[in-house]
């Protein structure tokens, strides 16, 4: 399998991954690739921008302008993180997706976990990248409310399934709690869910989390 991807890259060699480290997309991606230990399998492209200005985002790689993106040399780039992790976890047997009832579980959980990071990022545009005269608090707020539910909805429904074998849920889940912590520093949200941040305590001590940590 790892021969395979070193095959894969647009120049005959390792994959590339376009990158910039404090997104929690392609901090998820690049999770995986860490803890199955393949990270050496793909080349980190740094790529930046915004809604208003593309930047050095890969539009002609991703038309939708976003990160991660995944370049290979026998197909159409991957992007949306998703898709990508789904290709490297069979590609590399990593076992990250489970089989069986389980499966709907993991994918679930990387759904509430993704929609966490959505809402999250848009606060960050709405605080950062809209013009001061047009930011909204009420926009902000709504999608605050968006993050305060599914952590809620983690706290309360799916703590025996993130207590369970490491799958891509988990990794999702980490990604996104990473970023809360990063950008949203000053909001607490481990007040009042304190299962989970029991549980984030030691999953962010996982050499992986430390390795992809954004400075």
């Amino acid at each position: 399998c790892r021969r395979h991807l070193r095959q894969s890259g647009s120049d005959g060699g390792m994959m590339r991954l376009y990158h910039a480290p404090a997104s929690p997309f392609v901090r998820k991606v690049m999770l995986l690739l860490h803890e199955v230990g393949s990270s050496d399998l793909v080349t980190l492209v740094p790529a930046s921008g915004t809604p208003l200005d593309p930047g050095t985002m890969p539009v002609d790689r991703n038309p939708l302008g976003k990160i991660a993106a995944l370049e290979r040399a026998d197909g159409p780039t991957l992007y949306d993180s998703r898709v990508i992790t789904r290709n490297l976890d069979e590609t590399l047997r990593a076992g990250l997706y489970p089989s069986a009832l389980r499966l709907w579980d993991t994918l679930v959980l990387e759904a509430t976990a993704d929609g966490i990071a959505d809402a999250e990022i848009l606060m960050r545009y709405e605080d950062y990248v809209r013009p001061k005269a047009s930011r909204s608090p009420v926009w902000t707020t709504a999608q605050w409310q968006k993050v305060t539910r599914a952590l809620d909805a983690v706290e309360g429904r799916w703590m025996s399934h993130v207590a369970g074998p490491l799958d891509m849920g988990q990794i999702a889940l980490g990604a996104a709690l990473g970023y809360l912590d990063y950008r949203h520093v000053g909001r607490d949200w481990r007040a009042t869910r304190p299962a989970l941040a029991a549980w984030w305590a030691a999953f962010s001590e996982r050499p992986s989390l430390r390795l992809t940590m954004p400075v």
